[in-house]
């Protein structure tokens, strides 16, 4: 499947909402009045990243992705940048949209700031899909916590130009989404890097938020080669926890799987919205 992912989709309509500090870029397109899909994407990424979604989904609904706080065109990084902030700003993007309920989509990053927006607002997450993320809510061992954390003062000493490039390699398994990623990354500063891993290095701890589930439907999914962190380690885990949750691994796909393989996994959100729609 051959898809362009330096650019726009051109059936999105572009918006801007200035937020403590960061002028926050958002598209939306797909019919009026459907159900809202919202897209959002892995750290140091942006919008494009699910160009090979938004014109498959926004036949059947209403569809919107942003750049969140401090990436793609959603610059200068503004305010603190904290995964529960980025939560607070997805909800002022869908109270400017009139939106109540959303289903929300997310990749790495992306299905952090779906779980503290389901964490703060339930009611309106309508579902849950999370691509190639781990869950908020189980304790992590001192030894995960701790190698999370020591990648700070390792990419802190590590030279930015050689860094952009490992982390555009290493986010996709094809040549032409390594060569997005890369396009993606280069946006970004080194100090808003720094600001954005910081609030992802803290996004779990070895507590978690005991007795909190994801009690809505949820489609969990990881690439079958993610080497990212605890990914593919904890994903069934975090599966039979929850008490709605779909698990499927995406064949031939690393982290960025819904770009790796857009066919398979296109054909899972496609079924699992309709399932949602007859609920």
């Amino acid at each position: 499947m051959s898809i362009n992912w330096l650019g726009t989709p051109t059936i999105l309509e572009s918006h801007v909402l200035d937020r403590r500090g960061c002028p926050l870029h958002y598209w939306t397109g797909g019919p009026a009045g459907q159900p809202v899909v919202v897209f959002m994407h892995g750290a140091t990424m942006d919008h494009r990243m699910f160009n090979a979604q938004i014109p498959v989904a926004a036949e059947t609904y209403r569809v919107l992705v942003w750049d969140a706080r401090g990436q793609g065109r959603s610059q200068p990084i503004g305010e603190a940048f904290t995964l529960q902030g980025c939560a607070e700003d997805l909800m002022s993007v869908l109270d400017r949209e009139a939106v109540e309920s959303a289903v929300l989509v997310g990749q790495s990053l992306g299905g952090y700031i779906a779980q503290y927006a389901y964490l703060a607002q339930p009611e309106r997450v309508r579902a849950m899909v999370v691509i190639g993320s781990t869950c908020i809510a189980l304790p992590y061992t001192r030894a995960e916590i701790w190698t999370l954390k020591a990648t700070m003062p390792m990419f802190n000493l590590w030279p930015y130009g050689h860094l952009r490039g490992t982390i555009a390699k290493n986010t996709a398994l094809r040549p032409d989404v390594q060569a997005y990623a890369q396009a993606a990354v280069d946006q970004i500063d080194r100090r808003a890097f720094l600001t954005i891993w910081k609030a992802v290095s803290m996004a779990v701890d070895e507590q978690g938020i005991p007795g909190h589930h994801i009690a809505t439907p949820f489609l969990l999914t990881h690439g079958d080669q993610d080497k990212t962190g605890s990914i593919r380690k904890q994903a069934p885990t975090w599966a039979a926890y929850e008490p709605d949750c779909r698990y499927h691994v995406i064949p031939d796909a690393g982290h960025n799987a819904n770009q790796d393989n857009p066919a398979a996994f296109n054909a899972l959100l496609m079924s699992f919205l309709s399932e949602v729609e007859r609920a």
